[in-house]
């Protein structure tokens, strides 16, 4: 990517974040929409200012993006490890993903609030109820990601590896793997936004701090400012993360070849 072309793509970006944050902000001053309702981009600039400065009502705002970052963080380690696992396992073995795949389905199948609402009775309202919702909400994108790549695996290299006298081993760890790894690693990018969205909804159905309880809270209050300060915090830890598995999947993947953009 050329400095040219990321200039432009930043200048771009730009330019719609200033037009959707000034129509929004124009839209509620002309009174087409109602700040009571759809909040008002500089009362929630406001209200993050007033949460950095003076905390939230449930306690200081980086204990709330830092436990529910925790959370996130936890469930999405233990589901993506489980997940490449499970996935790799059952890519290599037909008889044990014909028996698991009804079960893999069905799980998959279950809505993640009533799971969560099951992790709240069962595990309390500790950090642990929600790391499970996440795992669960990380777990089957990373898993069906992993499953695919294990079976989308080049035939011909496996058959070589063979003659060539290559254990099952050696075989996954040195051609399986590998050849999943760019699989594994887009699921990685979408399932954080997942676990954090399980750890919300976690918070959300029962906490005692974290971003979920602040967003019911100001939902509680009709505090439409606070819901969407809340959003943008959440959607700053993603991109921050984004970044972070972007770094790690350049250096995993150092061989890929870069694109070319005209």
């Amino acid at each position: 990517m050329t400095k040219a072309y990321r200039n432009k793509i930043i200048f771009f970006r730009l330019l719609v974040l200033v037009v959707i944050i000034g129509g929004w902000e124009g839209s509620t001053r002309i009174g087409l929409l109602d700040p009571f309702f759809f909040g008002q981009p500089s009362g929630i600039a406001l209200k993050l200012y007033d949460w950095t400065m003076y905390g939230t009502s449930i306690g200081p705002l980086w204990l709330q993006v830092w436990v529910t970052l925790y959370e996130a963080s936890i469930g999405f380690f233990i589901g993506a490890a489980l997940g490449i696992v499970c996935g790799i396992i059952l890519g290599r073995n037909q008889f044990l993903a014909d028996i698991f795949s009804i079960y893999i389905k069905i799980g998959n199948s279950i809505p993640r609030v009533v799971l969560g609402s099951i992790f709240i009775v069962s595990l309390g309202l500790g950090i642990w109820s929600k790391v499970a919702l996440a795992v669960v909400m990380v777990f089957f994108v990373v898993f069906g990601n992993a499953f695919q790549g294990v079976r989308e695996a080049d035939r011909a290299i496996i058959a070589n590896a063979r003659i060539l006298g290559a254990s099952d081993w050696q075989i996954t760890t040195g051609v399986i793997i590998p050849s999943a790894l760019t699989w594994i690693l887009a699921s990685l990018h979408v399932s954080f936004g997942f676990a954090l969205i399980g750890a919300i909804v976690g918070e959300f159905l029962g906490a005692k701090q974290g971003m979920g309880l602040l967003i019911s809270n100001a939902q509680g209050t009709f505090d439409s400012n606070g819901v969407f300060a809340a959003m943008v915090l959440v959607g700053v830890v993603a991109l921050g993360m984004e970044a972070l598995l972007t770094f790690i999947e350049n250096r995993l993947i150092s061989w890929r070849p870069e694109v070319i953009r005209e």
